[in-house]
């Protein structure tokens, strides 16, 4: 038998765009032809999932040499679906989104 662990708690900042039901970009760096694509006021959320990146550990010295051993950690990413203008959805990394005001 396994163990689950619980589900990670969900960042403030996701939670806020979940409860507002819209996001816009956090930053200007968006390329504007994706841009293009949504809201540029309100962009409605679709939902909201945690996806787990797994790491990487190589113990191999003829793969990377003079590193014995070495490793990526995890990384735990919130990812928010996104409806564009013409219906359809996109998802897009947690961090790259804030709540619609």
């Amino acid at each position: 038998m396994t163990e689950q662990k619980n589900s990670p708690t969900m960042p403030v900042h996701v939670t806020k765009i979940l409860e507002c039901g819209f996001a816009i970009w956090a930053s200007d760096e968006v390329d504007p032809t994706l841009s293009a694509r949504f809201d540029t006021a309100r962009i409605p959320v679709a939902g909201v999932r945690n996806v787990r990146v797994w790491g990487l550990q190589v113990d191999d010295e003829r793969e990377l040499p003079g590193r014995e051993r070495t490793s990526i950690p995890d990384d735990e990413i919130w990812e928010v679906n996104l409806e564009a203008l013409n219906g359809s959805h996109y998802e897009f990394d947690s961090r790259m989104l804030k709540p619609a005001e």
